[in-house]
């Protein structure tokens, strides 16, 4: 245990009764990041604005508790704080102001204390603080920390999650050699994303929440290699307590090795606390199964499921279950789309959830009884994370004009308006460009939606270099988001027209439209890129000698595709985190159940040649200026795929450049490495663009 001197514990209860005890209401930038005077967006700026982390409404519905994370530039962090805001609109107020991190805010209960996670004792503990900010402690002190947390409804016990190790490290199997680093690995999905497995598991336990510091808890998934919430990006929202305090549901996907690397068979477990048993609530369901949670009165469970086993963009399906007979039924059969984020409302008559529809995310009611859906708003936005209180709903709003902001919707009119305004002071002066949707008829007589974004100030009567969006997934929505990498305001800033095109394979328009995609790389979505550039370059406005393409992810392979079969259109293209070759994707990813079904398989088993769309195929055609950012710790699509395709431009001695960011994942996520990628995007296309 670590041991602290009086004087070190007196100095750090000054430093926070005075730095977090205070409500503040000054909202201006609080890390004093210096911003030049400007009526565009530019990189240092978009590295300086707030970003929304998640929220949480008091249990009387009167004030919601919320974090927002400022990036420092010069620090190269972020610092997070706590904000409350009335329901019914007025001042925020910043109540935390420490040099610690504040995360996964919510409410007490009992509506008496605000809950959230700090590392302000040297690991991620659970704290709590009184509304106003005051009265700040600790709750648990475990052992490795805490990396999330529930209270039982009655606040009885604490649910809590840590990792707990489970295996033995090659440097414990050879205690002689201490100063050996090594892997040595027997199976499949010994990294995943952006990390190296850790010989941990993430695991529930449950506490007894009257001691006044908890430090140790009942392991409910004891001695098991498995995880809960999901890895890597799987949060609290895949656990959930029952109303009646004695049972949890719980999210995992109880599989090894290859059968992990090559299956999306998450399950539901119920766990009893008063018998210590589990059981799969989900076991005839072979896709993914998560989110769970309980109606008010606790006879009825909703949840999110995929059919198909292997197939990470299934169809999100909202299911329900009656917890007495174990019966469920898919109340979105008759919805052409996916279910997102479903809650009950507060009569547990109905269901709230979010879903793409034609490229902005707006949120939705079921009627459980005549299985009637309604769309409840519209608009050029996206909804997320959507609330009911009382007669309204509480929801976070995002668009390719604006950050996300915390809005309150009149559920019965859909009307809207913003509670909070966190980036106002920041962008105040700064001209957005115009956003425009497009119908774009595709050469097989298809309609496309394709979002144009023009510059601030943009007069048709001259004529524009214009860019060419690839979106990545393949299968994710080309919504109304607010990006901090592929920020289209930023690049309308830089006096450029972008073209985004919602081609084959994005969702919002269909099962077909959506499911397109899978097995043809190399088909319809990619010409619907060309159909898109092809009926922008026709405008008068449009300079079509000067056309660059750009996109990361999948669309960083549609990047490197286009170099190898443009015939000429474009003038320069930026990829990042592509795919390059697909033959060296298969066999170095780490979730095979991707390539499996987006592939169709091994390459040494493609009597169709499905590989033979692989851009590095095409590089015999390459002739265009080609700049190539990846990130070293990418697992995804492992960086030597960025460095094959440079190396593959410059021994064609084609005008290219690399950058390889070192501690970087499939995304570029530090504020300097941020900012640096944004000035090089933008320098690289002005040299070959204007």
């Amino acid at each position: 245990m670590m041991r602290y001197s009086t004087t070190i514990l007196i100095t750090a209860f000054i430093v926070l009764m005075s730095s977090c005890d205070k409500p503040d209401t000054d909202l201006s930038h609080p890390r004093k990041n210096k911003i030049p005077d400007i009526d565009r967006l530019s990189p240092e700026l978009l590295w300086t604005l707030g970003r929304m982390g998640n929220y949480s409404v008091s249990p009387n519905g009167e004030i919601i508790a919320y974090t927002v994370s400022f990036p420092d530039i010069k620090e190269n962090r972020f610092y997070s704080d706590i904000y409350t805001v009335p329901v019914n609109g007025g001042e925020p107020t910043r109540i935390t102001r420490s040099t610690y991190n504040e995360s996964q805010v919510n409410w007490r209960p009992d509506g008496e204390k605000i809950n959230f996670l700090s590392s302000e004792n040297g690991s991620t503990q659970l704290m709590e603080i009184n509304p106003d900010g005051s009265g700040r402690r600790a709750i648990t002190d475990i052992d490795g920390g805490v990396k999330g947390y529930k209270y039982s409804p009655d606040l009885s016990s604490l649910l809590f999650v840590k990792d707990v190790k489970l295996e033995e490290t090659p440097q414990e199997r050879h205690s002689d050699l201490p100063k050996t680093k090594v892997r040595i690995e027997n199976d499949l999905m010994y990294r995943h994303w952006d990390r190296w497995h850790n010989y941990h598991y993430s695991h529930i336990f449950i506490a007894d929440a009257t001691e006044k510091i908890i430090k140790e808890g009942k392991d409910i998934m004891e001695d098991e290699p498995f995880d809960s919430p999901l890895r890597p990006f799987g949060g609290m929202e895949q656990i959930t307590w029952s109303p009646c305090n004695e049972r949890v549901v719980y999210t995992a996907k109880k599989l090894k090795g290859k059968d992990y690397a090559t299956s999306t068979n998450s399950d539901l477990y119920l766990y009893d606390i008063t018998s210590n048993v589990t059981i799969n609530l989900t076991e005839d369901i072979k896709g993914y199964d998560k989110n769970p949670l309980f109606s008010p009165d606790g006879t009825k469970m909703l949840w999110e499921s995929m059919e198909r086993d292997g197939y990470e963009s299934d169809k999100n399906r909202l299911m329900v279950m009656d917890m007495e007979s174990g019966e469920y039924t898919n109340y979105s059969y008759r919805f052409d789309h996916n279910v997102s984020s479903p809650i009950w409302d507060d009569s547990g008559k109905f269901i709230w959830f979010t879903s793409n529809i034609h490229a902005t995310e707006q949120i939705y009611l079921i009627d459980l009884e005549s299985n009637e859906i309604n769309r409840i708003t519209e608009g050029k936005h996206n909804f997320s994370r959507v609330t009911q209180v009382g007669e309204s709903l509480i929801a976070v709003r995002n668009s390719m004009n604006a950050p996300a902001d915390i809005f309150k919707i009149d559920m019965r009119e859909g009307s809207t308006f913003n509670l909070t305004n966190i980036n106002q002071e920041l962008l105040k002066g700064v001209e957005m460009g115009r956003v425009e949707e497009k119908r774009v008829t595709t050469s097989d007589n298809q309609i496309m939606l394709t979002w144009v974004i023009y510059p601030p100030d943009f007069d048709p009567e001259k004529r524009y270099p214009t860019i060419l969006y690839c979106q990545g997934g393949p299968q994710s929505g080309l919504s109304q988001f607010w990006s901090y990498r592929w920020n289209f305001q930023m690049m309308a800033a830089n006096d450029y027209i972008i073209v985004a095109p919602n081609r084959r394979g994005m969702p919002g328009f269909g099962t077909e439209w959506n499911e397109q995609i899978s097995g043809d790389w190399g088909g319809r979505n990619l010409f619907d890129y060309l159909d898109a550039i092809d009926y922008m370059a026709e405008k008068p406005y449009v300079d079509n000698n000067r056309l660059g393409a750009v996109g990361a992810s999948y669309g960083g392979y549609s990047t490197f595709w286009l170099a190898g079969n443009h015939e000429g259109r474009f003038n320069a293209f930026i990829a990042h985190g592509g795919v390059f070759n697909l033959d060296m994707m298969y066999t170095t990813t780490e979730e095979l159940f991707f390539v499996n079904w987006d592939l169709g398989g091994p390459y040494w088993e493609m009597p169709d040649k499905r590989y033979e769309y692989s851009p590095h195929l095409f590089v015999d055609n390459w002739d265009t200026p080609i700049m190539v950012t990846h990130g070293k710790k990418d697992y995804r699509v492992p960086y030597s795929q960025g460095i094959a395709a440079f190396n593959a431009a410059r021994v064609m001695d084609i005008p290219a450049k690399l950058l390889m960011f070192p501690e970087e994942t499939h995304w570029i996520l530090s504020p300097q490495n941020g900012v640096l990628w944004q000035r090089e995007f933008a320098n690289w296309l002005d040299k070959y663009l204007k």
